[in-house]
């Protein structure tokens, strides 16, 4: 397509998304919705969080990424030479299939997608790790370990160990003694972290945040930060804050330039002071959770449209800083493992249906409920079941990691296709 032929801010564009069992997907369903545009979902899980939307007419339920990568590739070719759609939207780690696969895709409809070799390393922790020393950005001082006695072996804690691939609340360890260690180190074994590589970090008592960004073939085109406020379940953002942080942003650029990244990029970091002083943690090829920079001004996910359908789009402002947003649901899910109290579940609802305490002032990313009712539905369900037995909130949490998600097999399987 060429800019003359659709532009994503003049029209309804159909789109379809890769998965629907995510936040994040269940966040771009809202903002995809709420511009007008034809949204359909594609997900192993009948019951999956983006089913529960006014916005979505149609889903497909397609063969699970983790156990079939290329059934789902196939079924995602299928449906895109057999139906009308505008844009493909890769809002989670399908993208790496999607990415190897793009050649075949290519034809039927638009996407934005680096290539599979820029995707692989921004995926893989161990290999953003060497990248990030090559363009000398900041990050605590990491460690590669290659095998469960050299990880044994690290004293001096805390450190933050972490598996190569996967997503951030599946693949951490706060490793504080010996005995903490010891535990790290089996279930990497068990995962099978170490036929590639295990990353252990010095430990940094800082508030973390995280930034996401939109480019258009190596030019970055938009970003918003944000920080992380009150945890959820697993580590993610229960309450967060836009932010502005210029160093972080001319590092992106550099980062995006040097792997040539077309559409969306995340990092998370830890933000030391109350200046640029960053060290950067992680980074995700896609954008996470992207209401907080729509409530913010930054249509983040309006840019990747227009990335996708190739209309060089100029670049956005940056959002404003101190726009408050939190996530029900994981505030929920946080409060019930931290304290496992049904006095205190209630004094959660309480606080949130009220909005005191750190919700004043704070916008639901997750259920609009006036603007999409469905939406509040998982979250009812799980607030009430969370009331009647707090312990299910691990099982509850785990849900979130599923077939829609990849793993080290899956990802050996997607390097080892070749051709169409």
């Amino acid at each position: 397509m060429t800019p003359n032929d659709v532009s994503a801010s003049s029209r309804r564009l159909r789109v379809l998304l890769s998965e629907g069992s995510s936040t994040s997907a269940r966040e771009a369903i809202t903002v995809l919705g709420l511009s007008g545009h034809h949204v359909e979902v594609c997900d192993p899980q009948v019951h999956c969080l983006g089913r529960f939307s006014r916005f979505v007419a149609g889903f497909h339920r397609c063969p699970p990424l983790s156990t079939d990568p290329k059934g789902y590739v196939t079924f995602i070719r299928d449906l895109v030479s057999q139906r009308r759609f505008d844009v493909l939207l890769p809002i989670h780690e399908q993208g790496l299939a999607l990415a190897k696969a793009s050649d075949v895709l290519a034809p039927h409809v638009a996407f934005a997608l680096p290539s599979f070799a820029a995707y692989r390393q921004a995926l893989d922790k161990a290999a953003f790790s060497k990248l990030l020393t090559a363009l000398e950005l900041p990050q605590p001082r990491t460690q590669l370990l290659h095998t469960r006695e050299e990880l044994l072996a690290l004293d001096d804690f805390p450190y933050a160990v972490k598996a190569a691939v996967g997503t951030a609340s599946r693949a951490v360890w706060h490793v504080t003694d010996r005995d903490s260690l010891t535990l790290a180190a089996d279930e990497l074994a068990r995962g099978g972290a170490f036929t590639d590589v295990v990353l252990a970090q010095d430990w940094l008592d800082a508030p973390i945040e995280h930034a996401q960004a939109v480019f258009d073939r190596g030019q970055l085109r938009g970003l918003h930060a944000y920080r992380q406020i009150a945890r959820g379940a697993g580590g993610g953002d229960a309450v967060k804050d836009s932010v502005d942080r210029p160093a972080v942003r001319d590092h992106l650029a550099r980062i995006g330039a040097h792997l040539g990244w077309h559409g969306a990029l995340s990092v998370d970091y830890l933000a030391r002071g109350a200046g640029d002083d960053v060290a950067y943690i992680d980074c995700n090829p896609r954008l996470v959770e992207p209401m907080s920079a729509q409530l913010a001004g930054c249509d983040l996910l309006g840019l990747l449209l227009q990335v996708s359908v190739a209309a060089s789009p100029a670049e956005l402002p940056p959002g404003q800083p101190g726009v408050r947003s939190h996530l029900a649901l994981q505030a929920l899910l946080g409060c019930a493992l931290r304290t496992g109290s049904r006095l205190e579940l209630a004094r959660e609802c309480g606080r949130l249906a009220m909005k005191r305490g750190i919700y004043q002032g704070s916008r639901e990313e997750l259920t609009p409920l006036r603007a999409d009712w469905l939406s509040v539905v998982p979250t009812l369900f799980a607030a009430a079941w969370l009331l009647i037995r707090p312990e299910a909130a691990s099982t509850m949490a785990r849900a979130g990691w599923g077939e829609h998600l990849l793993n080290p097999e899956t990802i050996r399987q997607i390097e080892g296709w070749n051709g169409p």
